[in-house]
């Protein structure tokens, strides 16, 4: 039902007129309710450690989308660079990557050692590690293989 342009999903209010790609994500993110964190901040998370990074970029845009200028603009459009390089590197496109490693780096920098319970020093580490690969080798040998993947973690609050 739609009030308002906007109608309720199992997981919260989508605009009437979802598209496919709304859809497709609004189906992504339901497995990741878990009331404390968004589901597609989530979401992100777990699909960038499976390395499928076009997805989480997808997922996460959405959130980052509405509220660009909010006080987590910035973070999330760090992690979403982040997920955009990784997207280049699976295309093997390595100077782009490097654009993107770099953009992430400085949207993320403006944030604190842990923020939304990611240990975003550790993420700026993996950052300078992949970039630091790619500009050793001048952009010839791309550092995504097999076996050596990014993982990104969240630090639970301790009880």
């Amino acid at each position: 039902m739609c009030k308002f342009g906007l109608q309720t999903l199992d997981f919260g209010p989508y605009p009437c007129a979802v598209s496919n790609k709304g859809k497709r994500i609004a189906a992504m993110v339901e497995q990741y309710r878990d009331g404390k964190l968004d589901p597609h901040y989530l979401g992100y998370l777990d699909l960038f450690n499976r390395q499928k990074f076009y997805e989480a970029h997808d997922v996460l845009e959405h959130i980052w989308l509405p509220d660009k200028h909010g006080p987590n603009g910035a973070f999330y459009k760090g992690l979403i660079q982040l997920a955009g390089a990784f997207v280049h590197l699976q295309k093997d496109r390595l100077r782009p990557a490097a654009a993107l490693f770099k953009l992430a780096q400085a949207n993320l920098q403006k944030y604190p050692h842990r923020h939304e319970q990611l240990d975003v020093a550790a993420v700026g580490a993996l950052i300078q590690t992949w970039l630091g690969n790619l500009e050793s080798s001048h952009f010839k040998t791309n550092p995504l293989v097999a076996g050596h993947a990014p993982r990104l973690a969240l630090e639970l609050p301790q009880p």
